[in-house]
C-alpha cells in the first residue's frame, strides 16, 4: 500500500518547488514474537515465557516504553534483569534526534540477544500507521502512534497465541496524559517507576531510576531557600550571543578549588578569552565541560585566580554559613594580583553529562535512603543520590549519572548506576581509570570481527601483482622487549654506485581494514592504542595487531615502504615508495641490536645493515639540530611485575640506548617524507601533525629557573632554545642540563592533528621541520591509517573515496583523534601513578634524594631522579604548628624559617603512601635535609627496609 504526502518549497531563487514524499505501508512486517502463530516468521526475538516477578504484572508480558522512559531510564532498560521489549520504530527515530549517546546504548541493547530487544517497524506496517491529524502537534501524534502500535500488539497476540497462556503487553511512560488516554483505550499501562518497584526479585533496580520532575531539594530537609539563579531560557542565550551581550563558552572547573571555575571562549581564528567564575551563585549549577552562556561582570567586580586550595568535603553543606566564609577567603587571596574578565553563567547551552565514577558518603542518618556521591574527579560536583544498597556500595567504586540540579538544592540529584568493584582492587581501579579518561576498552563486538581476515591467511600471487617483492632483504625490527604489535621493520645495504639504499617498512593495516566498514569505523572511534602498566588496550583486534599486521620475523607481511637512496653524508639523493611485502629476518629488542652493533666479531648481513643505519642515524640527527630541532627530557619509568600477582616489585627509569636515537631518526625521516609527498598531491587534505611554538609567558619558569644559576637562556627560535640548552652547564651539577630539559619540556604546547585545507601554520617547532605526519604506527595509531590511504592513491596502489578527500570531515577526524590522543596519554599516567602508589604501598618509609623542581607558595615540588617521581613538601600541614613563610615571586623563592629554597635545589625526602583516602590515594614527602628546626623530620631507619627489599628481589 502506498501513501503520499504532497507539499510546496520555497526555492532560493524565489521560485516555488513541488515535493511528493511517498510511504510505503506492508502487511509482512512480523511482531517477533515466538508465541504467535498468525506470523510467518523465520526468526524470532520475543519469548514466550516473557516473565519477570512483578508484583503489578504476574502474567507473562512484553514491555513497550514511550520515547522518554528509553531517553531517561537507559541505565534501567540495560540491566541484564529487563527483557522481553518491543523498541517501536517511532521511539527509536526519536530518541535518534533527540540524543545520540542513548540512541547508540539502545542499538547495543537491540543487538544482544540474550535480552530480547526488538524493534517493531510501526511507521510501516499498515495497520499502525497513523496521520497526523489538523492542529495535533507531532509529539501528541508519535504518543498516538506508541498507544496505537501498543493496542494492535495486544490484539494480535490475543488472537495469535499458540498457549494462550495470557501473553500481555504493558506500555511504560511517565507522561500522565498519555497515561490517561492509553488507559481510556484498554491498554494496560503503567509508570517507569512503580513497575520497577514492583519487581519483587529485584529491588536493587530502583537505585538505577533516573529522577525525572523530581527534585530531592534543600526544602525537604529544613531550608526553603533559592540557591541559584534561575537559567534563562535558550531563546534568550541566542538573543543575548548574538548581540554580544552573553559569550559562549566551555565551563572547566578547578581541580584545586571547588569555588572556582573558568569559560573557555573561543574567537576567531586563534584568538580566545577565559573568563573566570568565583562562587557558587557565579558557578550557577554548570558541571565541568559544560557549554554555558556568561555574563561579564562590572570591571569594579573582576577578581584574580585564588591561590586557595578549598575541597568540597566532609558533609553536606546544606546550609551556606561556611560556604559564605570560604567565599570570603577567596575574595582576600586574589585582591592582590592581576585581574581577569570575571563573570557568572546565565545558562546552560549544552549538558555534558556522563556517567561519573566515585564512592558513596553514606548518610550518617540512620535508615537513610538519600547519600551523597564524590566522584573521583575533583572538578564534579557531590551528586545526591537515593540507594537502599549503601551499606552494600561503601568501600566500593561506583557509576552515577546526573538527573537535574534545582535551583534549591545545593548538589545536583542523580541515581546510581553500577558498582565497578572494591576500592583499591587494581581491577577495579584500572577500570575507573579507563572510564574516567573516556578510552572505549569493551570487547571489540562480531559485526568489527565479521571484517577480519579468514584463517590461515597466506599471500597469494593476486596479492603481489600491485606490489614490490622485497623478501628477499636483510629486513629487521627493533622494539621494546615484551612487544608483540611490531609496526616498522629496517634495512640498509650498500648499492652497486656505491651510495646506499635504506627502507622503513611499515605493517600496511589500510590493507586489511577497508573504508567505512565496521572495522574502520571502530578504529576510527577508539583512534589509539592505549598503553596502560602491564596491559594493552588496542585499537583493532588482535588478529591484527599481534598477527597478520605485526612485522615479526620469519613471516611473510604486507608492508608499505619508503626507500631512500642515500650518500654516506646522510644526504637523501632519491626517495620512492610502494606497497610490498617483506620477510623480516630478525624482531630484535633495542638491547639486542645494540649488543649486535658494538659486538665486532658480529658481521652478518641484519648486523651490517644495523651499523649501517646507526652511523647514518647519528648524522640525521646532528643535522636535525643543527637546523634547531629541540632535545628534550622527560623521565619515563619501567616497572618489572610479579609474575604471579602482575604487582610492582621494583620502579626505574628508563634507559635509552644508541639504538632507540637509531630507530626515530628514521620514523622521523619517513613521516617527514610521506607528509611532503600527499601534501604535494593533496594540498587541500592532507591529514598532517603540527607543533605550535610556545607562547613567550610559557617560558616565564624556565628563564628563571635557568637565571637562579647565571645561565642565560634564549627563546626567540626552537633553535635559539636548543643552542642555548646545549651550553648550559654548572660546575659540580652535572644532573643541571637534564633538569633544565626536563622543564622546558613542560613548556611546550601539545602538538595536533590536522586537516591542510583547513590551516596555514604547518610548522612543527620540536622537529624544526616545515611539514611533518604520523605514518609509521598504523597498527595503534588511526591517523597513520588514513595516512597509508593518502600515500596509497597518490602512488596508484589503491582508489580513493568520498570522506578521503572530503576537508571539512578530515577535520572532524582530526578532532576525535586529537582527543583520544589527550586522553590516553592522561590514562597512561594515571596508570603509572597508581602503580607507582602499588609499589609504595609496599616499601614503608623511602629515603631518597631530589631536586627542587619548582617553589610555590606554602610548598616544595621535588623530583626524584631515581624513581622519576614527583611530590609536594607541604609546609603548612593541617594539624601542625606552620612556620615563617616568605614567598617570593620574582625568583621564585621561598623562605621557611631561616632556609631559602630555590628551584633545582638538592634536598633529602621521605617517601610514604598516604592511603587515608581510598578515592585519593596520594605519595606523600616529608622533608629530611636541609634540616630545619619544628619542619624537618629524622631520617628513619632504613635498615629493615633494606632487607625486606633484598627479600622482595
Amino acid at each position: 500500500m502506498l501513501k503520499s504526502k504532497t507539499f510546496v518549497k520555497k526555492t532560493r531563487s524565489g521560485g516555488v518547488m513541488k515535493i511528493v514524499r511517498e510511504h510505503y505501508l506492508r502487511d509482512d512486517i512480523w511482531c517477533g514474537s515466538e508465541a504467535c502463530s498468525g506470523c510467518k516468521q523465520e526468526s524470532t526475538v520475543l519469548q514466550t515465557d516473557a516473565c519477570m516477578e512483578s508484583s503489578l504484572c504476574s502474567y507473562p508480558h512484553y514491555l513497550v516504553p514511550d520515547t522518554n522512559v528509553v531517553l531517561h531510564q537507559i541505565d534501567v532498560l540495560e540491566d541484564p534483569v529487563i527483557r522481553n521489549v518491543i523498541i517501536l520504530q517511532t521511539v527509536l527515530q526519536e530518541v535518534r534526534h533527540r540524543s545520540a549517546p542513548v540512541y547508540k546504548r539502545l542499538k547495543d541493547v537491540l543487538h544482544e540477544k540474550e535480552k530480547h530487544f526488538y524493534t517493531f517497524t510501526n511507521e510501516h506496517h499498515r495497520e499502525t500507521f497513523i496521520d497526523r491529524e489538523p492542529g495535533e502537534s507531532a509529539n501528541d501524534r508519535n504518543d498516538r502512534a506508541i498507544r496505537v502500535a501498543a493496542k494492535w500488539y495486544s490484539q494480535h497476540l490475543k488472537t495469535f497465541e499458540c498457549d494462550k497462556d495470557g501473553l500481555k503487553v504493558v506500555l511504560l511512560t511517565n507522561d500522565q496524559g498519555n497515561k490517561q488516554k492509553a488507559e481510556e483505550s484498554g491498554l494496560l499501562v503503567y509508570k517507569c517507576e512503580e513497575y520497577i518497584k514492583s519487581l519483587i526479585a529485584n529491588p536493587e533496580l530502583v537505585d538505577r531510576l533516573a529522577l525525572v520532575c523530581v527534585c530531592i531539594s534543600s526544602n525537604e530537609i529544613g531550608s526553603s531557600k533559592v540557591l541559584f539563579p534561575e537559567h534563562l531560557p535558550l531563546s534568550r542565550i541566542q538573543a543575548g550571543i548574538k548581540c554580544g551581550s552573553f559569550l559562549q563558552g566551555t565551563f572547566r572547573a578547578s581541580r584545586d578549588n571547588y569555588l572556582e571555575a573558568t569559560v573557555f571562549v573561543q574567537g576567531e581564528g586563534d584568538d580566545s578569552t577565559e573568563v573566570l567564575l568565583q562562587g557558587l551563585q557565579n558557578l550557577n549549577r554548570a558541571v565541568h565541560q559544560d557549554v554555558v552562556a556568561v555574563q561579564l561582570l562590572p570591571r569594579s567586580q573582576w577578581v584574580a585566580p585564588s591561590s586557595v586550595v578549598l575541597q568540597d568535603e566532609g558533609a553536606a553543606k546544606d546550609d551556606d554559613v561556611e560556604e559564605e566564609e570560604e567565599e570570603k577567603a577567596l575574595r582576600i587571596s586574589a585582591a592582590e594580583a592581576a585581574r581577569k574578565p570575571t563573570g557568572k553563567v546565565v545558562g546552560i547551552i549544552k549538558r555534558n553529562w556522563r556517567p561519573f565514577c566515585g564512592m558513596l558518603n553514606v548518610s550518617q542518618i540512620k535508615e537513610s535512603t538519600r547519600h551523597l556521591f564524590t566522584p573521583a574527579d575533583r572538578r564534579v560536583p557531590r551528586i545526591r543520590i537515593e540507594t537502599r544498597q549503601a551499606s552494600t556500595l561503601a568501600g566500593h567504586r561506583i557509576m552515577v549519572a546526573i538527573d537535574g540540579w534545582p535551583k534549591d538544592s545545593r548538589y545536583p540529584n542523580g541515581h546510581f548506576v553500577r558498582s565497578l568493584g572494591s576500592a583499591g582492587e587494581k581491577d577495579t581501579e584500572q577500570e575507573v581509570l579507563l572510564l574516567e579518561h573516556d578510552v572505549p576498552h569493551q570487547a571489540f563486538s562480531q559485526a568489527v570481527l565479521s571484517f577480519l581476515p579468514k584463517m590461515p591467511w597466506a599471500i597469494t600471487p593476486e596479492d603481489m601483482v600491485r606490489r614490490e617483492d622485497l623478501r628477499h632483504l636483510s629486513v629487521c625490527s627493533v622494539d621494546p622487549p615484551g612487544c608483540t604489535d611490531i609496526d616498522d621493520a629496517l634495512h640498509c645495504r650498500e648499492l652497486e654506485n656505491g651510495n646506499l639504499e635504506v627502507g622503513v617498512h611499515i605493517a600496511d593495516v589500510s590493507h586489511f581494514i577497508r573504508p567505512s566498514n565496521a572495522l574502520d569505523k571502530e578504529a576510527a572511534s577508539r583512534g589509539t592504542t592505549v598503553y596502560l602498566c602491564g596491559k594493552r588496550i588496542d585499537m583493532v583486534p588482535e588478529l591484527l595487531s599481534s598477527n597478520l599486521c605485526s612485522l615479526r620475523s620469519n613471516v611473510e607481511r604486507f608492508a608499505f615502504s619508503c626507500i631512500w637512496e642515500m650518500n654516506h653524508k646522510a644526504e637523501v639523493l632519491k626517495t620512492r615508495f610502494t606497497k610490498s611485502a617483506i620477510n623480516s629476518k630478525a624482531s630484535l629488542t633495542y638491547a639486542e641490536a645494540q649488543m649486535r652493533i658494538d659486538d665486532t666479531n658480529m658481521n652478518d648481513e641484519i648486523t651490517k645493515s644495523l651499523r649501517g643505519l646507526n652511523k647514518l642515524a647519528k648524522t640525521l640527527k646532528r643535522q636535525r639540530i643543527d637546523k634547531g630541532a629541540l632535545t628534550l627530557s622527560s623521565l619515563e619509568v619501567r616497572f618489572h611485575m610479579d609474575s604471579e600477582t602482575h604487582d610492582p616489585i621494583d620502579l626505574q627509569t628508563k634507559e635509552l640506548m644508541e639504538t632507540n636515537s637509531m630507530v626515530e631518526e628514521f620514523m622521523l625521516l619517513a613521516n617527514i617524507s610521506v607528509a611532503q609527498k600527499i601534501y604535494d598531491e593533496f594540498s587541500e587534505c592532507a591529514l598532517l601533525r603540527k607543533h605550535p611554538a610556545p607562547p613567550p609567558s610559557n617560558y616565564d619558569i624556565l628563564l628563571k629557573a635557568a637565571k637562579s644559576k647565571d645561565v642565560e637562556i634564549h627563546t626567540d627560535s626552537a633553535k635559539a632554545l636548543a643552542d642555548s640548552l646545549d651550553g648550559a652547564k654548572v660546575d659540580g651539577f652535572p644532573y643541571f642540563n637534564t633538569l633544565l630539559r626536563i622543564l622546558a619540556t613542560r613548556c611546550m604546547m601539545q602538538a595536533v592533528y590536522f586537516c591542510s585545507g583547513m590551516d596555514s601554520d604547518f610548522h612543527h617547532y620540536g622537529l624544526a621541520s616545515p611539514i611533518y605526519t604520523h605514518f609509521t604506527s598504523p597498527i595503534r595509531r588511526y591517523a597513520d591509517i588514513i595516512v597509508h590511504r593518502l600515500l596509497a592513491v597518490a602512488i596508484g596502489a589503491d582508489s580513493t573515496y568520498p570522506d578521503l578527500m572530503d576537508k571539512h570531515k578530515q577535520s572532524a577526524l582530526c578532532n576525535n583523534l586529537n582527543y583520544r590522543h589527550k586522553m590516553s596519554q592522561y590514562a597512561q599516567r594515571a596508570s603509572v601513578a597508581f602503580h607507582t602508589q602499588l609499589f609504595f604501598k609496599s616499601r614503608g618509609i623511602l629515603n631518597e634524594e631530589g631536586y627542587v623542581l619548582f617553589v610555590r607558595k606554602n610548598a616544595i615540588i621535588v623530583l626524584i631522579p631515581k624513581f622519576g617521581l614527583e611530590g609536594t613538601v607541604f609546609f603548612d600541614t593541617k594539624g601542625k604548628t606552620v612556620p615563617n613563610l616568605v614567598f617570593d615571586e620574582e625568583g621564585p623563592t621561598l623562605s621557611v624559617e631561616q632556609h631559602i629554597f630555590c628551584i633545582f635545589d638538592k634536598v633529602k625526602v621521605t617517601i610514604t603512601l598516604d592511603d587515608s583516602n581510598v578515592q585519593h590515594q596520594k605519595i606523600r614527602m616529608s622533608l629530611i635535609e636541609p634540616v630545619i628546626t619544628g619542619v624537618s623530620v629524622p631520617a628513619p631507619d632504613a635498615e629493615p627496609q633494606a632487607k625486606k627489599l633484598k627479600l622482595d628481589n
